[in-house]
Formats: structure tokens, sequence, C-alpha cells
């Protein structure tokens, strides 16, 4: 496949995380989680997310999401999320389908939940009749490849609680966020009153690499034994640690996310000059939205890969990852260029 702008989760493993791996695959250790360089990454994560964090290490941003609902909740309560969710939009279900919740959905121009937007939707605790909220979960970045500035996700969080609920964050692509938003992982999550994150690490570099952290002990009470009921127990698991601590080392993490955004912000720049082409929402992660000419489109197919968002307006998503060069974009531009005229 030529290297285009699907997805983050085309790109390959960064070198540094593939040498944590066959580091770790030097002897034998201990299973599903007891061995010594899981505590020694665990000890890690309570570095980067404060004492009281508790990670749990699972496959893929789905699995992470679902674990940290069933964390929060019991079948008859619900969750609200923006209309654009991935927990909604690209989960197959699979949130209904292990909890048994209910999800409310909110149509946002750019993907991000405000408070005045999640308060109609609070109302009904004690009725037997309804669906109990018990969670606002929101993507930083969104799906829209927007961020959430810390003082918009504290004020979430002071409505969730005043409501004895939970925040939780997407965090599929939070190192991006992070990154963006010049914050620590900590200063963008605990210090803001969030209750749980999925930590993603696959979309930046790392091979198969997610976990949930937990930031409330009675969320991390059980949570070994959903982990294990929903099948994300991996046995090996100094595997999924080790990319983890290449992921930390010297703030990879932030490394990758930087150039990500950076090659974002020039894709943009570049594709806005073109006649015809205009972006539809603020780049400020490692997402570009465009609306671009459909027959211009079709065959830019031909030659690159990337998603149709909004068919209806002619809508296209494209991703920069770790690995996107300038030449890259430059000969993507040209490529556009070319079919243009």
């Amino acid at each position: 496949m030529k290297r285009g702008f699907g997805s983050d989760n085309h790109s390959g493993v960064h070198p540094s995380v593939i040498e944590a791996i066959v580091r770790a695959n030097s002897e034998h250790a201990v299973g599903y989680g007891d061995d010594d360089q899981t505590a020694r990454v665990t000890a890690a994560f309570k570095e980067q997310f404060g004492a009281n964090a508790k990670p749990f290490f699972v496959f893929n941003g789905t699995g992470a999401n679902v674990l940290a609902l069933k964390a929060t909740m019991q079948s008859f309560h619900a969750v609200v999320c923006a209309e654009t969710a991935h927990i909604h939009v690209d989960e197959c279900g699979a949130p209904e389908h292990f909890t048994g919740c209910k999800l409310l959905t909110i149509n946002t121009p750019d993907g991000k939940l405000m408070p005045e937007l999640v308060q109609p939707y609070l109302h009904g605790f004690g009725d037997q009749h309804h669906a109990q909220p018990k969670v606002i979960s929101i993507s930083q970045p969104t799906e829209l490849g927007t961020l959430y500035q810390p003082e918009e996700i504290e004020r979430l969080t002071d409505l969730a609680h005043k409501h004895n609920m939970y925040l939780h964050i997407d965090g599929a692509r939070f190192a991006n966020a992070a990154a963006a938003l010049n914050q620590s992982f900590k200063e963008l999550s605990v210090d803001l009153g969030v209750d749980a994150l999925s930590f993603g690490g696959t979309k930046n570099g790392l091979m198969m690499a997610e976990s949930v952290v937990c930031f409330r002990p009675e969320l991390a009470e059980n949570f070994r034994f959903f982990r294990k009921q929903a099948a994300q127990l991996f046995s090996k698991m100094r595997f999924i640690a080790a990319q983890f601590e290449a992921y930390f080392e010297n703030e990879l993490w932030r490394k990758l996310a930087l150039h990500s955004n950076r090659m974002a912000q020039l894709l943009a720049k570049e594709a806005a000059m073109i006649q015809d082409i205009r972006i539809t929402q603020k780049v400020e992660a490692n997402a570009v939205f465009a609306i671009i000419d459909p027959k211009v489109k079709q065959e830019l197919l031909k030659e690159y890969f990337f998603y149709d968002w909004d068919e209806t307006k002619n809508e296209v998503r494209w991703m920069c990852s770790w690995d996107t060069t300038e030449e890259d974009i430059f000969r993507f531009i040209e490529t556009i260029r070319k079919i243009a005229r």
C-alpha cells in the first residue's frame, strides 16, 4: 500500500518499540501481568498519571472503551456522548452489547460536548422507567480532530460529579491532544477530575498497546474480572508493557505526536491553497477534514486510500501519522493538483 492518509492505524511500529519487544523476548516470564516488566511499567504509569492511577493493559481501543464503561455502570445506566463518538459510530454496538447500557447521543458541530448541551439529558434520576445517566464520555481529540481545552473538560467533570456521574475519556489519540496543548498526561486527566481514561498507543507508533487507566478506586476494584470476561487479558503481558516502557522513555510519545500534528497542519495549509478544496474543521491534532470535488476524489482514491467522512457533502478525512513525511504530503498535494487540472 502506498503510504497515504487513510488512518494513523495504517502506519508501522516505531523502531524503539520493536527493539523493546525484542528485549522482552529474551527469557521466560510469569504470565498474565505478574512479571517484573509489567510491574515496572505499572509504576511508570503512576509516574505519568499520579500515585492513585491504576492501569489495565488491553489489546485494542474498543476493548478499552467497553471495559472502561463496564467498570463505571450497570445495565440500567446510560452514557451521554457526542453523536460522532467512536463508541456510538464505530464499535459495532459493543458498548451496548457488553454493558447493556443506553447511549444518549448529542449532535455537535465540532464533536465536542459542552455542559449546556449535556444538561438537558440529565433527568429522570431515580425514576424506574428511565435509563439512569451515569457517564459522560468524550473523545480527546474528538472524532472531528478538535480538542477540548482543559477548562472545558473540567466543566464537564464538575457537571458529572454534581449528578453522581463519571467522566470517561476515549483517548485513542490522547498523546496528540497532550502534545498539542503542551500538557502532561496527568494535567489533562487526573488534575481535571477525569475518572477513567481509555489510553491509546497503537495510533502513535505502538504495535498493539492500549490501557484503561482508572482514577477512582471503586472503578478498579473488579476490573481484572471484567477484563478476563471480555477476552482482553493478554497472557504474555510483558510484550504490551514493553511497548509502553519505550513510549514513556524520553517522552517518545510526545515527539511522535508533535510530528503527526505538524504534518496535519502542513497538509491542511497546502490543501487549502487548491481551488475547490475547503477545510471544514479546525486542525488541532493530526486529522484534516476537507470538502473536495467528487470527481477529483474518485480519481485520487485510485492513487491513495482515505475515508469518506460525509458522502452527502463530499467531505473526506485525511490522517497524518508519526511517520508521515513532508515528501509524502507534497507528493499527495501534487497528485491532487494534477487531477484537478
